[in-house]
């Protein structure tokens, strides 16, 4: 007869295989699921000011102020799997060494949620709906009116992954280690990601033609080279506007939840 604390060892053991192995198929499934990302990135606004890009800055600098369009459906990135894709825009411009690898600094970033970190499910969710015990009354019906409302909330939810947004403000300001960015040419916009599943391997930025398997390379989600304009005073072309008129006061709609 094997003692009470050598089956408990044997049941939690059987319990941990399972589990492991659970998760290494859950991991490993979200592999057949299709993956085909779309984005498109324009240019609206771009200024150089020289000034102090943060409060904590100790000295000034010049630095760029970059509004732009994005129009990106992330949603083939969200699966049983999935609990948030992190997004982020990076502008990308050569280096001031021509040995050194490109400059990159991250304007814009967001978290998106998936419909199941946003709506957890637990067990006494399915205990809402039952009479009480040891009572011959029935749980009270809902009125139609609260039935639609939350069937049009259900509607209005935007889809995990779909983003919009229109001359939208950046979260951050770009600046230099070398302290001028007036003029810098050869400067690009681009979309990148970071799923974070519940189980298993991060996933990031699949490029255009990095395809593997179902999952494809991300289709756009490059803006087209701009220059950035030089400092007041040095030039007459003090921003660079890729729109006629001026631009309308930002506004930023991301259709995510």
């Amino acid at each position: 007869m094997h003692s009470f604390l050598v089956r408990v060892q044997n049941v939690f053991g059987y319990f941990t295989t399972v589990a492991f192995c659970t998760a290494i198929f859950v991991a490993l499934s979200v592999l057949v699921t299709p993956q085909h990302p779309s984005a498109s990135i324009q240019l609206r606004n771009v200024q150089v000011v020289k000034g102090r890009p943060h409060y904590y800055s100790p000295k000034k600098e010049e630095y760029a102020h970059i509004k732009f369009d994005l129009d990106a459906d992330l949603s083939s990135l969200f699966n049983w799997n999935t609990k948030q894709v992190f997004v982020w825009i990076t502008a990308t411009y050569p280096s001031s060494s021509p040995t050194a690898p490109p400059s990159q600094a991250i304007i814009w970033d967001s978290i998106i949620n998936s419909y199941s970190q946003l709506h957890p499910y637990t067990p006494f969710d399915a205990w809402k709906d039952l009479p009480i015990v040891g009572t011959k009354k029935a749980p009270a019906k809902k009125s139609k009116a609260a039935t639609k409302k939350k069937a049009a909330e259900a509607e209005a939810e935007p889809t995990p992954g779909i983003i919009r947004l229109k001359n939208s403000k950046p979260k951050y300001q770009i600046t230099d280690v070398t302290g001028k960015l007036a003029s810098q040419a050869n400067v690009t916009l681009e979309l990148g990601w970071n799923v974070q599943p519940w189980v298993g391997a991060l996933t990031w930025t699949a490029k255009e033609g990095q395809d593997f398997g179902r999952w494809k390379g991300i289709r756009g989600g490059k803006s087209e080279a701009f220059d950035l304009p030089a400092l007041k005073g040095k030039s007459a072309t003090q921003e660079t506007v890729i729109q006629e008129g001026s631009p309308k006061p930002a506004e930023a709609k991301p259709v995510v939840p």
